[in-house]
Formats: C-alpha cells, structure tokens, sequence
C-alpha cells in the first residue's frame, strides 16, 4: 500500500482531534461545577462588581455591582462564550449607592464561559 504524503497528514491530523475529543470527554461532569467565581478582567471606574457562573449552570454568567461613584451608572455583563457567539447581558443603570444585577447565557452548544466582564 503506497501513501501519500496528503493521506499522510490526514490521518495524523485525524488521530490527533480524535485524541483530543477523548480527553476533553474524560473530564469528570464534577470538575466543571468547581468553579463558581470568574474574575473579571477590569471594573469600570466607579463601580465595585462582583462576577460569576451560576453554581449548577456553567452557561449563565452574571456581574452584580454597586455605583460607589457620585454620578448614575450603566453597565451590563460580557460573556465569552468559546465555540458560541459571545453575549451581553441587559444593561443596568444604578444612580450613587445602588446595586443591580446583569444575566446572560451562553448558547448550549459551545463550551461554556471562558470570561467574564463588566462593560460601562
């Protein structure tokens, strides 16, 4: 049997997703419930914010924050979602010394949140 050098590369490049796809599926169901608490990349000024995933749902993200500035705020939270499109939460306007909460949810099919962000 004669290979080519293209059939070759193929089947390399086949083993090696095939490898890949097993391990990613041997990873145990409890291992992604870990992690609650997803630290966001910058708060904007102002605001203090905490960000996480839902305890039993690792496609929700959320970003609960207080105005401690002097001037009203509006601010929702940014999902990576890895293989799904990224989305935003609904936008949330705190006047000084309040506090709200921004959802969204990443689509089933990806891998889940990969950040979480607060944008103003």
């Amino acid at each position: 049997m004669k290979l080519s050098m293209g059939s070759v590369s193929r089947a390399v490049l086949r083993g090696v997703v095939v490898a890949g796809a097993a391990t990613a599926l041997a990873v145990p169901a409890t291992a992604a419930t870990a992690v609650t608490v997803v630290p966001s990349v910058a708060t904007p000024p102002g605001l203090s914010c905490d960000t996480g995933k839902h305890e039993i749902d690792d496609y929700t993200g959320f970003a609960l924050c207080r105005n401690d500035g002097s001037t009203t705020q509006t601010f929702w939270v940014h999902l990576v979602c890895g293989w799904s499109p990224d989305v935003d939460g609904e936008h949330v306007i705190l006047n000084p010394g309040q506090s709200g909460q921004s959802t969204a949810h990443c689509a089933g099919i990806g891998t889940g949140i990969g950040e979480i962000t607060v944008q103003p």
